[in-house]
């Protein structure tokens, strides 16, 4: 009894803890300044031993809709020896050799700090563009990103979409975690002027930003993840632009997800450790909304599968004390269904919403699977919460 009182409480402070986050994002206050330059852009591409996949971006990049200079493109790798180096002398773009890398510098993060501070000894940008080596453009991709500039956006990201969603199904879930950030989170988000969640690469940072920092600062496990928190401690003006469509290759097999995810939630817990107690003390001159949300994060849904859980089992142990084993197995039999049901809705809401590049056999199918993917994420989360380190874990490209 006491146990399913505990989860009701849990369920009721989860819900105030939410309709609390609805109420703050109504205090947002955003200032833009719009621009008329022409921005002149950087893209800064991390490569390590991409040479499957480096060519797609590339040729992407030439057939954008606004001209992008070979020499502005930086393709950052490890060793001359890689054959990604010859693709891009084909395309004239930049190659970076990466001195003297350590295991514990094998971060994305690490990469792009060393290349900003090479090319700030020489030139500045507007703006610096950063993409992962198997990401293909839309051939407006960068004209809609500079809308965004114009308007005066300081970091935005654009529509991340499946190249192999098709593949199999753990493809087609896989990018399915991204669109739930896109529908449920970002668009939200940018509804109310709220900063956004960044998610994998297929953004720009202002170029002011790179000048201010000399170099780049983000080097944690999930830099994007640390970019989001950053710019809403500093009142950094956040955009998510749904025009500007890119394709980003998904994992295929099951234990590279895992790998992924372990990192994610690693890398999740270590940002807001980092960054939520500064967010906390944070007042003056920023987006109060963007704050207040922040500081809430996932934790109202994190407190009500608690609650919920809590009280299941505590109904099941008082029908257990009663030698009603049969009803108890009904109770839980039940509790797994509706969360089956209630993951497929969620599942059925975002490839409504969203614009994933899936065959109509291989939606029908996530609708299915997608709740089972969803659920995989607890033990995920244990093995992250129970390591005490987490290492970057490169996964094959060859789409």
């Amino acid at each position: 009894m006491v146990i399913s009182v505990v989860g009701g409480l849990l369920l009721m402070w989860a819900l105030g803890m939410f309709l609390y986050g609805r109420c703050a994002v109504k205090k947002n206050r955003i200032s833009l300044v719009p621009r008329e330059n022409d921005p002149r852009l950087a893209v800064l591409i991390p490569a390590r031993d991409e040479s499957k996949v480096i060519e797609g971006l590339l040729l992407s990049l030439q057939q954008q809709t606004v001209d992008v200079r070979p020499e502005d493109v930086y393709v950052i790798v490890e060793s001359k020896s890689d054959p990604t180096v010859e693709i891009c002398a084909r395309y004239g773009v930049n190659v970076f050799v990466r001195p003297r890398v350590t295991a514990k510098r094998a971060r994305k993060g690490f990469a792009l700090d060393e290349v900003v501070r090479d090319i700030l000894k020489r030139r500045r940008y507007d703006l610096y563009f950063i993409f992962d080596a198997d990401n293909i453009l839309e051939a407006n991709f960068l004209a809609e990103m500079k809308k965004s500039y114009a308007a005066g956006y300081e970091i935005v990201t654009g529509y991340r979409n499946a190249k192999n969603g098709n593949a199999n199904l753990i493809a087609a879930v896989s990018c399915l975690t991204f669109s739930m950030i896109n529908t449920l989170v970002n668009r939200d988000r940018v509804k109310h002027e709220a900063n956004i969640v960044f998610s994998g690469t297929g953004y720009f940072i202002d170029g002011k930003l790179i000048d201010r920092w000399q170099g780049w600062p983000f080097r944690s496990l999930t830099e994007d993840y640390e970019i989001s928190l950053y710019a809403t401690l500093h009142g950094i003006a956040t955009y998510y632009n749904e025009a500007a469509v890119f394709y980003d290759e998904q994992p295929t097999r099951y234990a590279q997800t895992v790998a992924q995810r372990v990192r994610w939630i690693k890398g999740y817990f270590g940002a807001r450790k980092k960054y939520i107690p500064a967010i906390k003390e944070k007042r003056d001159g920023v987006n109060v909304g963007s704050l207040r949300k922040e500081q809430i994060g996932v934790r109202p849904a994190i407190l009500a599968v608690i609650g919920a859980f809590l009280i299941v089992l505590g109904g099941m142990m008082v029908l257990s004390w009663r030698g009603e084993w049969g009803w108890a197995l009904s109770v839980l039999g039940i509790a797994i269904v509706v969360l089956y049901l209630v993951l497929m809705g969620v599942t059925l809401h975002i490839l409504r919403q969203e614009k994933i590049d899936l065959s109509r056999r291989m939606k029908l199918k996530v609708i299915f699977f997608n709740p089972l993917y969803l659920v995989t994420y607890v033990p995920c989360a244990i093995e992250a919460l129970l390591k005490r380190e987490v290492e970057w874990v490169k996964i094959e490209h060859g789409v």
